[in-house]
């Protein structure tokens, strides 16, 4: 039986499935640290106080959740055979991202803050809000791809 392992450092060997997964963690890590910017920089942009609504924390969920339907309709439809296309997007850019823990945070926040209403709102409208753009992305998306394909048959 062949040794189907590659070497890991001295001494040490590592399975080769282990081996191939490399890429993957490289490009989902890439991918976080470009989405953790990106939702850094809009918190930044749209600060807001402890018992006011957040809406730098809404936008980005609700915009992450918009592009997480866009992509796996694309990855699904188009870019099936990209095999790092969804880790480096998917986990990485739209994981780091969306800040489903900060939402948590934020009302935890609003309610000591005696902004219970407030909180409501913000609790059910992020859950509204991302679950209607996921549907909206993902949705829109087929549509856009249906509409495509329909004119090139022409």
């Amino acid at each position: 039986m062949a040794d189907r392992s590659v070497p890991a450092g001295p001494g040490r060997r590592m399975p080769r499935e282990r081996a191939g997964s490399w890429p993957v963690l490289v490009v989902v890590s890439a991918g976080g640290l470009l989405g953790a910017l990106a939702r850094y920089a809009i918190s930044v942009a749209l600060p807001h106080p402890p018992g006011a609504f957040a809406w730098s924390t809404f936008l980005v969920n609700v915009s992450g959740c918009l592009l997480i339907g866009v992509l796996m309709t694309l990855i699904g439809d188009v870019w099936s055979g990209r095999r790092l296309l969804r880790p480096f997007l998917g986990v990485g850019v739209l994981g780091g991202y969306t800040t489903f823990s900060t939402y948590v945070v934020d009302i935890h926040q609003a309610m000591t803050a005696g902004a219970a209403g407030t909180a409501l709102a913000y609790l059910l409208g992020t859950l509204a809000g991302a679950m209607t753009a996921v549907w909206a992305g993902a949705a829109g998306t087929a549509w856009a791809l249906e509409t495509a394909k329909g004119r090139r048959r022409r």
